[in-house]
């Protein structure tokens, strides 16, 4: 059993050296926190569904360099953003600006509910001015 707990604690603490941002930390832990959300908004362009913090692709490590670059340059988290989008497009932030073309995303799921919201009404409504059965109305089968 201590040969388990042994080996168990060996695994958990070896977790910190497959860590995948391998880049020294900010020293102002304001800046690093920055990074640490910046890094946490951008998807990976290879893996589509990860954002570059999670991910172990080389395209994700090389934004992460990136934006590490770009922070001590002094860029602010819009122009960062803004680098990003004009070299990968609208897909690579998790929340997408609005935009003309990107407004029909953020309103789309509003009209589909009110959309939703009228059926629903429409249809308890008709179906409450709709007599009653008979059958309903005696108690039972004839």
């Amino acid at each position: 059993m201590k040969i388990l707990m042994t080996l168990l604690v060996t695994l958990g603490l070896s977790a910190a050296v497959f860590a995948i941002d391998s880049e020294k930390a900010f020293d102002d832990p304001v800046q690093q926190a920055r990074y640490e959300e910046l890094i946490a908004e951008v998807r990976c362009v290879t893996c589509q569904n990860q954002n570059i913090k999670d991910s172990n692709a080389f395209i994700a490590a090389d934004l992460r360099r990136e934006i590490r670059r770009l922070m001590t340059e002094g860029k602010s988290n819009d122009e960062i953003g803004e680098f990003l989008v004009s070299r990968y497009g609208d897909f690579v932030l998790y929340r997408p600006r609005m935009t003309g073309k990107s407004l029909i995303l953020w309103l789309a799921p509003f009209v589909l509910l009110l959309f939703a919201g009228v059926a629903i009404v429409r249809v308890v409504r008709h179906r409450m001015s709709l007599p009653l059965d008979e059958q309903t109305e005696e108690g039972g089968a004839q």
